[in-house]
């Protein structure tokens, strides 16, 4: 007869009970990480196209305009407006950078810039890491920990029976069963986002330095 998911529960002890928790907790947490920053990464691709038509426009602050409309989650706007900012000769005299070249002026801002995007779209990603590496071993616990008891309850017995152990162990293994559960969709989440975190930073990278050449030429 197959055990339901009530028994089994209450056949944990506290430890294993713990553990169980545990696990469905880093899946909970992984499973939101990986929406977020799904949906997040969904608009970041679509908002390629912002590009182009940031460089199609007549005049700077025209493509300013553009890319803030077509730019939903804000990640190439920000760079735009602060370099824009920087090379207004006014609010520089403003600032401790009166003095200062230009084209350091320039470096300076965009990169500043491009660090914070950077620290933003790496955000969740070693959360979906550590949840990858750790879950199977913390599933791995919970498997030995209920082969540990199993062996104690052959142990106390005056006749070895196969179901005094049989039970036991099947059920300790589907700790490890959950640990890799929760383990791989976050792996494969923690992969696929790098890879796209490289070709969104490719595209920052190239945007900023024609940026820095266009605003610099320009003043």
């Amino acid at each position: 007869m197959p055990i339901t998911l009530s028994q089994y529960w209450m056949q944990l002890d506290d430890l294993s009970r713990s553990v169980a928790v545990f696990l469905i907790l880093m899946s909970l947490l992984s499973w939101f990480t990986i929406f977020s920053k799904a949906w997040s990464f969904w608009r970041i691709r679509r908002s390629t196209a912002a590009l182009h038509a940031f460089w199609s426009a007549p005049t700077i602050e025209d493509a300013v305009t553009v890319l803030d409309a077509l730019d939903v989650e804000s990640i190439y706007t920000p760079m735009a407006k602060l370099g824009l900012a920087a090379a207004n000769p006014q609010a520089r005299a403003r600032s401790i950078m009166a003095k200062t070249d230009l084209t350091d002026v320039m470096t300076r801002v965009l990169r500043e810039e491009l660090n914070r995007v950077t620290v933003r779209l790496e955000s969740g990603l070693t959360l979906l890491a550590s949840i990858g590496a750790t879950a199977p071993f913390v599933g791995l616990l919970g498997t030995v920990w209920g082969i540990y008891h199993a062996l104690t309850a052959v142990a106390g017995s005056t006749a070895i029976q196969i179901d005094l152990v049989a039970g036991p162990v099947g059920e300790a293994l589907v700790m490890t069963g959950l640990g890799l559960i929760v383990a791989i969709p976050a792996v494969l989440a923690y992969n696929a986002f790098n890879r796209i975190n490289r070709i969104t930073f490719a595209e920052l990278d190239g945007f900023a330095f024609d940026l820095h050449a266009h605003l610099t030429k320009a003043n």
